[in-house]
């Protein structure tokens, strides 16, 4: 015992990383004695750089919208386009084309779902689309010749919920907030004579494009807030005739008003946040510095080389047959910048092979723990850390060589929200709602998505980031 102990002080002090634990136990007959030996080291090292990121590939259904300068981050503005997922079915049972009062666009917020001021009056347009969105759509999208550029229609809003306007509640009050805008009267009434006449165009998402391609929605005045929408509807309002008690004494005609949600912003349509942003010289020069700075939505992800080469060579110059890996994790911490309006840093960072992150995005895929990770921002550290990298490290060891593209990694912002069978959002029971992440921070991933939610930055402090890998080996002797 006294002679392994001296060679596996050789062997720690040779390598000046290595950090030993054992635990001795016996198994078998008096003559055969197994030891089991935990090896950790946590001083790799890794470092990044700053990459552009112009634009992002953004299916979500969250729609940014507005406008604001910041110091120490810059200008930024979104306006959205999108088509909409038709109802299967119109009520035409008692009601004719004139019954039809009104129609409204409907965005619904949910409480704080902007980054800004939230009292600042913001105005918005509506613009009628005249031609189909592309397959694919990217964050710099320019929707110019896809509108009318005569207002559809137009309104104002804030980000202020009062209890009176707001919708659900909590122990703070509201939740959410509707922002209405009234759309033309004769386009419910359109809508209505398609679906008589040709019920066919309401069968799929495509065919009701082509009659009716969808909406531009534009800022018009204001600036100071990007709103966050987790909600887009068209609520038809219409009376219907009925006839009570048929056939009896008591017969008689009512008249009962109805709202319906007729269509709606889904996962199944495309819709797109139109987003440009000026990046501030203060910030750019800090970037062309050389600094580690993630700007979100747009703007800067960090490229960087993580050491699965130098983890590979201490793996082989310690292991033996009987080696089984422990753990590898990853913790990065962050730092704030400064800036007018307090952005923070983003909730979450996807850590992806530099060759699949096109890949990731455009097949909407979630992680694997090979080749893409995610971290959560934990506010108390200030740090993210990839914690279930056992999969990529275990694959690497099996390969017995380490390829370029395995070290090669980008980090960019992400929203990510999960499988929950909580309730405790209002829109859950909106035919056309989106299911806002809730506090649920665990469990089975439902998506990834580029962050464009709202605006995000940090420094990700390389320096001090930590690898700790370890690995236990049992020993004969």
């Amino acid at each position: 015992m006294r002679h392994l102990f001296r060679l596996l002080a050789i062997s720690l002090t040779a390598a000046g990383l290595w950090a030993c634990d054992d635990s001795g136990t016996t198994a078998g007959s008096s003559l055969v004695t197994d030891e089991i030996v935990i090896v950790r080291d946590s001083l790799f090292t890794v470092s990044g750089i700053p990459g552009a990121n112009p634009s992002v590939r953004s299916r979500t259904i969250l729609q940014l919208l507005g406008r604001y300068s910041a110091e120490g981050y810059g200008k930024f503005e979104s306006d959205i386009v999108c088509q909409y997922l038709p109802s299967a079915s119109i009520d035409t049972t008692g009601v004719s084309v004139e019954d039809i009062d009104s129609v409204k666009l409907v965005l619904s917020m949910y409480k704080d779902g902007f980054a800004g001021d939230s009292v600042a009056p913001m105005g918005l347009t509506v613009h009628r689309l005249t031609r189909q969105l592309p397959d694919v759509l990217y964050s710099d999208f320019d929707p110019t010749g896809y509108y009318e550029t005569e207002p559809y229609a137009s309104g104002s809003y804030s980000a202020l919920i009062s209890t009176a306007e707001g919708i659900g509640a909590d122990s703070e009050g509201a939740l959410f907030k509707n922002v209405y805008i009234d759309l033309p009267l004769q386009f419910a009434r359109d809508l209505y004579t398609e679906f008589k006449e040709r019920p066919q165009t309401f069968e799929t998402p495509k065919s009701f494009a082509k009659w009716f391609p969808g909406l531009y929605i534009a800022n018009s005045f204001g600036s100071g807030r990007a709103t966050r929408f987790s909600h887009n509807a068209i609520e038809v309002y219409y009376r219907a005739h009925y006839t009570l008690d048929k056939g009896t004494e008591e017969e008689r005609d009512t008249v009962l008003p109805f709202v319906a949600s007729y269509m709606g912003v889904t996962p199944e349509v495309m819709t797109n946040n139109n987003i440009r942003f000026e990046m501030s010289d203060k910030l750019k020069a800090r970037i062309d510095a050389g600094e580690t700075i993630i700007v979100g939505p747009v703007g800067y992800d960090v490229e960087f080389r993580f050491p699965a080469r130098e983890i590979l060579e201490k793996y082989k110059e310690q292991s033996n047959p009987l080696t089984v890996v422990n753990d590898l994790t990853f913790k990065l911490p962050a730092k704030d910048i400064s800036n007018e309006y307090g952005l923070n840093p983003p909730p979450y960072i996807l850590m992806v092979k530099k060759s699949k992150k096109e890949e990731f995005f455009a097949k909407s895929k979630v992680t694997d723990d090979i080749n893409s990770f995610y971290a959560r921002y934990d506010s108390s550290t200030k740090s993210y850390t990839f914690s279930s990298m056992l999969s990529y490290i275990n694959e690497i060891i099996a390969a017995g060589e380490v390829k370029p593209e395995d070290e090669e990694f980008v980090i960019c912002p992400v929203l990510v929200s999960f499988y929950t069978t909580q309730n405790n959002n209002y829109y859950n029971s909106y035919y056309y709602g989106y299911s806002y992440p809730t506090v649920t921070t665990t469990g089975q991933v439902s998506t990834i998505t580029p962050y464009v939610t709202e605006p995000v930055m940090a420094k990700l402090d390389f320096e001090n980031a930590r690898i700790e890998f370890s690995f236990s080996k049992q020993l004969f002797h």
